[in-house]
């Protein structure tokens, strides 16, 4: 099973911009803090500015955020990032014979359902500027 991390980078490029505003912003510096390669970095910015919630200028690295930091939920990001918007996938090659296998499907669909409604609420009640706050918070600690 393979897991994206594409969430999480968005998440810290939004924040990594607010918190640095004043130093190096290009992608290359981003993605060094990240882990990540400057061309995932640019990719998922382009995905940020489409959404609106990123603003950028062709040839400078000075990227913002579109939005106070407070405005933009954890939902916002998710939804803007290019990728499947489903949290939990049923496997589709079960056994159509056998009791459990044709009825699994539909039946786990239901309560996936539920799971994904109750977390992408969750997601749009916690804002960027929460993490914000949380990662200058522990920074002290």
């Amino acid at each position: 099973m393979r897991f994206s991390y594409k969430l999480s980078d968005a998440i810290h490029i939004l924040a990594y911009i607010h918190i640095n505003q004043t130093n190096d912003l290009s992608s290359k510096a981003i993605a060094g803090s990240i882990g990540a390669n400057a061309s995932v970095v640019r990719s998922l910015m382009l995905d940020l500015r489409a959404a609106g919630l990123l603003t950028t200028r062709q040839g400078v690295a000075t990227p913002a955020l579109a939005r106070e930091p407070a405005t933009i939920s954890l939902y916002d990001v998710y939804q803007a990032i290019n990728m499947t918007h489903q949290l939990l996938h049923i496997d589709p090659k079960t056994n159509p014979d056998c009791f459990v296998g044709s009825r699994i499907q539909d039946t786990l669909n239901h309560f996936y359902t539920e799971i994904e409604v109750a977390a992408f609420q969750k997601m749009q009640a916690i804002s960027l500027a929460d993490v914000i706050h949380d990662l200058v918070t522990n920074e002290q600690k």
